[in-house]
């Protein structure tokens, strides 16, 4: 029953960490202006992966996607490399995951099979949480060298420098979005130990003789017991029975008689 609730639980958890990985890729805060010496602004603007947003103080909202890819940094690819391969890697988990479990019998699947899967989406779900921590943490190492140069800058006398970035609210859901793949794929492991058929360790293994029981004889002769019947002498052709004598025992010719 424990490796049952751990099985689900594993999934259940997984679940919302593939979610969250899809949640924040998809928003459009990864970075934010940061409003530190100019709390009142008309203008507030944001950044995500795939496009850059104003949003003026009347309400109105503009986006505008990134046309370009070669324009881009190297490392900003690399965080969408990084956030695409963890939600590829979570959804192929998850459909391994709704066959691997326990309480869903598909035709006549083997307890170790089973198994097998169970591991195999976990570790799915663990690279998949790996990804997302990783991509959302050089995101955020990005964010932080740039905003301390554009500091230094502003302290330096120079004005006319861009806008500084903090983190948005998509960092911290893709945070505790790959925690919760990675927490989830632990779960998913250690289910797998208790779907694994128990077998022993040292296997009995039994002798059978093959065909009929041979008894072997000290003696050219077998001993009668005085009961048996007599045995059955074999005739055919060219072979005749030795004359007896009267006492009964047979009679051999002697080397008299070939003369």
């Amino acid at each position: 029953m424990s490796t049952t609730i751990c099985q689900v639980m594993g999934f259940l958890v997984s679940s919302l960490g593939v979610a969250g990985c899809i949640a924040s890729t998809a928003m459009d805060m990864w970075s934010t202006q940061d409003l530190y010496d100019n709390p009142v602004t008309a203008v507030f603007q944001y950044q995500g992966l795939w496009r850059s947003c104003v949003r003026q103080s009347s309400g109105f909202t503009e986006c505008r996607p990134y046309f370009t890819i070669l324009g881009l940094p190297a490392m900003f690819q690399a965080v969408r490399a990084l956030m695409i391969v963890g939600i590829v890697l979570g959804i192929l988990g998850l459909l391994v995951c709704i066959f691997a479990l326990k309480c869903i019998h598909i035709g006549s699947m083997e307890s170790s099979a089973k198994a097998n899967m169970t591991l195999t989406s976990g570790i799915m779900f663990i690279v998949a949480g790996l990804c997302a921590i990783t991509g959302v943490s050089v995101f955020a190492n990005m964010l932080v060298t740039n905003f301390w140069m554009s500091t230094a800058n502003m302290y330096q006398g120079m004005q006319n420098v861009q806008n500084r970035y903090t983190f948005g609210s998509a960092l911290f859901v893709g945070w505790v979005a790959g925690g919760l793949a990675l927490v989830g794929g632990i779960m998913m492991c250690l289910a797998c130990r208790g779907l694994m058929p128990e077998e022993s360790r040292y296997k009995a293994v039994s002798y059978n003789a093959s065909g009929r029981n041979i008894s072997y004889r000290t003696g050219p002769y077998k001993v009668g017991s005085g009961y048996e019947p007599e045995a059955k002498t074999r005739k055919g052709a060219g072979y005749e029975e030795a004359p007896r004598s009267e006492d009964g025992r047979p009679s051999y010719p002697s080397k008299y008689d070939y003369v």
